[in-house]
């Protein structure tokens, strides 16, 4: 049984679906201090959106009635549809290849159940799972995957799972959440993530301050050198996405001055156009995608509004129900 991975499969099952009323995010306070980017997903909330139920929770629900979900969830001692309330990480590093990470997991969990699976994943699969100690704490350690050094995992308490690229970030957090420790991100990433909406199914905020590595080949970019340093203005990022009975995607740019909104905003404006006048050559290969290719063309916008790159888009429920092959 390979354990932790679909757990947080399961966990990070609605990646892509939900929303609710307006309110400010409060800061997880295990994620450390070294974050440069920050996200939530707010897993119960997805599960219980108009569209989650009308297109995908039917399938949800067939999958895991097969015997090989049920017996792996109940060994788990949980429910992927009630037990998992929101999934919060924070991520920092130059290499994207080797990026550190501390993710944290609120919900209701079984720590005896979650252990006993741990353990007999471990004497079934040695190579891929372990239990390990680091200090007082007991973790799992997954290896395997696409990603090549290991990950960690620990429960904190019944309501708190923690995982780590490091088992020492994992103990910090294990020890931080027994204290009650205050949230020590720095104020820049913190002061981003009080401005977004808590409810929205997911958002992300990361601080750049002009940091940018090597940019891979972009179509339609005819100047990277020049990509480049307009990127180099950029102080700070965050995207929400909000899905009711649609889907609502914004990204929002953050730079330095004016000037280097109003230079940026062009070339993302030009790289816009010209995506939506492929997007009919996708629809010619794909005729099921026409209806979300429609909505895209329609609602897919940026603005510049003084040192803000804002983008949008919107896909209706109808668009994407017709999409998934629905009736409706």
């Amino acid at each position: 049984m390979r354990f932790v991975r679909k757990l947080f499969a399961a966990a990070a099952l609605g990646l892509a679906l939900t929303a609710a009323p307006a309110g400010a995010a409060e800061v997880e306070k295990l994620i450390p201090a070294e974050a440069e980017s920050y996200f939530q997903v707010n897993v119960k909330q997805i599960l219980d959106s108009d569209l989650f139920k009308k297109y995908a929770l039917a399938n949800v629900k067939q999958a895991l009635e097969g015997n090989d979900a049920q017996k792996m969830f109940k060994a788990l001692g949980l429910d992927p549809l009630k037990d998992v309330d929101t999934l919060t990480g924070g991520f920092w590093g130059d290499n994207p290849q080797e990026m550190k990470a501390l993710v944290v997991v609120h919900g209701t969990f079984d720590p005896e159940k979650l252990f006993e699976a741990a353990e007999a994943a471990a004497k079934k699969d040695g190579d891929k799972v372990a239990i390990v100690k680091e200090g007082e704490y007991t973790l799992v350690k997954i290896t395997g995957g696409n990603r090549p050094e290991p990950f960690f995992v620990s429960v904190a308490d019944k309501k708190t799972l923690v995982g780590g690229t490091d088992k020492k970030l994992v103990a910090v957090a294990m020890k931080g959440s027994e204290s009650g420790t205050k949230s020590g991100l720095k104020k820049e990433l913190a002061e981003l993530v009080a401005k977004m909406d808590g409810k929205a199914s997911l958002f992300g905020v990361g601080v750049t301050n002009g940091k940018v590595g090597d940019l891979p080949p972009i179509p339609g970019i005819d100047d990277p050198e020049k990509l480049k340093k307009q990127i180099e203005q950029m102080q700070s990022s965050s995207l929400t996405l909000k899905v009711t009975g649609d889907v609502a995607l914004e990204i929002q740019l953050s730079m330095k001055s004016e000037d280097a909104a109003t230079d940026f905003g062009t070339t993302i404006d030009d790289l816009l156009g010209k995506a939506k006048a492929l997007l009919p050559l996708v629809g010619g290969q794909a005729p099921q995608m026409k209806p979300i290719i429609t909505d895209v063309t329609k609602s897919l916008k940026s603005k510049v509004d003084k040192k803000e790159i804002v983008i949008g888009v919107k896909l209706t429920g109808g668009a994407i129900g017709k999409a998934a092959g629905s009736d409706d």
